[in-house]
């Protein structure tokens, strides 16, 4: 094989690969690219006074100022109070997420609607397109990585959300890892034991850490309308149940989802965190603006 062979060769092979990698990752970030243009990122920092560059406001002096901290040409148009002139400190956050992508997400009631992981894996990646925007950090707790900025980080984020497979029904979260003092996100179905969500949310708000939590629902997990003789099996199927008359479990069901939510409402409340659900037949954008905005709160 000559030179120009063998270059032309791995150009073609590079190209393959690089073709190969187009399709695995572009779609989902166009497509959370897409979601992330729906929301007005606006600034997200939290405003507080500091010691930062850019001026805020004037206030009065108090006791405990420093002389030289007064602005003597404001406090001159004042005839009997001094001014301090006050900067302002944007704090720059550190958001972890962890994105359930185990068996049970995998449930779509319809073709026409998204899995409840393909909505999940959406979210987050959307989400962390506007928090870096607006010069936050994001990590990803699934795949060990820590909260960093800038596009090689998105990057990451992209092919470890697009490309991560868990192989049990319901994982458990993992943020042990997680910086303290920063914020987290969890995304899941939050059908499994709840036990392993207590354990990684107190554990979290434990070291500082505040967060949300978002329950990803199909429609049909809402509705329950199964009649007659039904078939239940997990996405995995390790789990089976079989009725006659499903229509008579309907209300047992309703009951029991109705107390999960308030389960996860309840430990969200009692952690100081904030919790959601979202649903694969509602517009995504929804989801991600409730998101953004929760970050964006104040506690």
């Amino acid at each position: 094989m000559s030179v120009a062979q063998a270059a032309s060769s791995t150009t073609a092979q590079l190209r393959r690969e690089a073709e190969t990698l187009a399709e695995t990752f572009p779609p989902l970030l166009a497509s959370a690219e897409r979601l992330a243009a729906c929301v007005m990122p606006g600034e997200h920092g939290r405003r507080r006074v500091g010691s930062g560059d850019e001026f805020w406001q004037y206030r009065p002096s108090s006791a405990g100022d420093e002389i030289s901290m007064i602005d003597w040409r404001r406090s001159a148009r004042s005839d009997d109070a001094l001014f301090v002139r006050e900067k302002e400190w944007q704090a720059v956050q550190s958001v972890m997420i962890w994105l359930d992508m185990g068996r049970s997400m995998h449930f779509a009631s319809s073709r026409s609607l998204p899995r409840k992981v393909d909505m999940a894996r959406r979210l987050a990646l959307a989400l962390a397109i506007l928090l870096m925007r607006g010069g936050e950090r994001v990590g990803l707790a699934n795949a060990g990585l820590p909260p960093r900025n800038g596009h090689a980080q998105l990057m990451r984020l992209n092919s470890a959300i697009a490309e991560g497979e868990d192989a049990t029904d319901y994982p458990v979260p993992e943020l042990a890892d997680a910086p303290a003092r920063t914020r987290a996100v969890l995304l899941s179905d939050f059908l499994g034991d709840l036990d392993p969500v207590r354990h990684a949310v107190t554990g979290a708000a434990d070291r500082a850490i505040e967060g949300v939590l978002l329950q990803v629902l199909d429609p049909q997990e809402e509705a329950f309308p199964f009649e007659g003789r039904t078939v239940f099996e997990s996405m995995g199927g390790t789990l089976t149940h079989e009725t006659l008359k499903a229509d008579e479990l309907r209300d047992r069901y309703l009951e029991r989802l109705a107390d999960r939510k308030a389960e996860l409402w309840e430990l969200a409340r009692l952690a100081g965190w904030q919790f959601n659900v979202c649903r694969t037949g509602s517009p995504a954008s929804a989801a991600l603006l409730w998101l953004y905005m929760a970050l964006a709160r104040e506690h």
